[in-house]
């Protein structure tokens, strides 16, 4: 072994651990603001529910992308996960968009798809040892 070998810092492990804890929080809110849109379609209140859901999808994109970052600096690991949440943040962006502008033939396909983004992302992150 080396001096710089000994002398390196070992990567950061807590960036990974909150990843492992945002991308499972990440999944489940875009399964509950799925949910809220069934309700919105089904009660009175439910127009409140879904925005009240969309405003805390948008917070936890927002961790999301700032502990995917982490991941890569400070934490020395892969910058494989950037993308993905910042794609999911944009998607959020957009599908409140297209949300308040009433086109719901657009903005269900995409939740759809953010869902399905979401889900692809906690695997992957999983996935990782």
């Amino acid at each position: 072994m080396t001096a710089q070998q000994t002398l390196a810092a070992p990567p950061a492990t807590w960036p990974m651990w909150a990843l492992k804890v945002v991308a499972p929080l990440h999944a489940v809110a875009l399964l509950f603001e799925a949910v809220a849109a069934g309700l919105l379609l089904s009660t009175p209140g439910g127009r409140s529910l879904h925005m009240a859901t969309a405003v805390a999808l948008l917070v936890i994109g927002i961790v999301h992308v700032v502990v995917a970052i982490l991941v890569r600096w400070p934490g020395g690991g892969k910058a494989t996960f950037i993308l993905p949440a910042v794609i999911l943040l944009v998607a959020t962006v957009v599908q409140a968009i297209l949300g308040v502008a009433g086109l719901k033939v657009l903005h269900v396909p995409l939740g759809v798809l953010m869902f399905h983004g979401g889900v692809e992302q906690l695997n992957r992150v999983m996935a990782r040892q």
